[in-house]
């Protein structure tokens, strides 16, 4: 199976019927065929069946979610699209790294681009549900770029960079899925506020801090299990708990 054949489209929010109908175009250029739309503006408006010219099949095809996790979940790789850099949007890839990235992952694994909101792009929290992040390198008087084109771009490096299973079978990792890493956080959230590291007012902080670095360290289920034992294990030992280092 093709590279760009395990490609899922993810479009968050989208605001114009106009811009739905040339992604699907762009889509159909290069040859990707999964669109997923989370909470998007009518589908089926006129300006989007205008745009999309030949590739009405994409807009009917394309399935609707009501929310970001729910559009990933079979992804085992995701990447969020950001113009913004900052605190919590790091360590950003350009479109042929991703590709790059997406080449190495195991051959039958699903994988997803996320896009956002035509006017203020994703959340930090819809960033932070994604593997990793990456950004098209613009001239600096005016960077922002129209969704469409912004799809597009990243189309054409997958068709660019398309690249067929090897032939012959390889040692593959597997890394664990977000549905286990989601798990993950969840109990880390939960074990880290009970030991008082974490701030009950804003835990996110912290916790997407602690995201982005067992995102780079790219677990598998293995290691997921372990940790996960490590904090069960803390749990257990943090029974005689007595409030946070410095403020008994």
């Amino acid at each position: 199976m093709q590279l760009k054949d395990r490609v899922s489209i993810v479009l968050v929010g989208t605001q114009s019927p106009g811009n739905i109908g040339m992604v699907c175009r762009a889509m159909k250029n290069m040859g990707l065929y999964d669109l997923r739309l989370v909470n998007p503006c009518e589908v089926n408006h006129p300006e989007a069946l205008k745009f999309a010219v030949s590739a009405r099949d994409l807009l009917e095809s394309a399935r609707i979610f009501t929310s970001l996790p729910e559009a990933i979940a079979d992804c085992e790789f995701s990447v969020a699209t950001t113009r913004r850099h900052g605190k919590y949007r790091q360590e950003i890839q350009n479109p042929d790294e991703v590709v790059s990235r997406f080449a190495s992952c195991p051959p039958h694994s699903r994988l997803a681009l996320v896009f956002g909101r035509e006017d203020n792009g994703l959340t930090t929290e819809e960033v932070a549900l994604c593997r990793w992040q990456s950004t098209i390198p613009t001239g600096d008087e005016y960077g922002s770029l129209n969704l469409s084109q912004a799809v597009l771009i990243f189309c054409y490096e997958l068709f660019r960079g398309t690249v067929t299973a090897p032939a012959e079978p390889v040692a593959v990792r597997e890394l664990a899925g977000p549905e286990a890493l989601e798990h993950l956080y969840g109990q880390m959230e939960r074990t880290l506020l009970r030991i008082g590291f974490l701030n009950p007012q804003n835990p996110d902080h912290i916790m997407r801090t602690m995201r982005r670095i067992y995102a780079r360290a790219e677990l598998d289920e293995r290691e997921v299990s372990v940790l996960r034992g490590m904090l069960s294990q803390i749990d257990w030992a943090a029974s005689e708990f007595k409030g946070k280092k410095g403020q008994q």
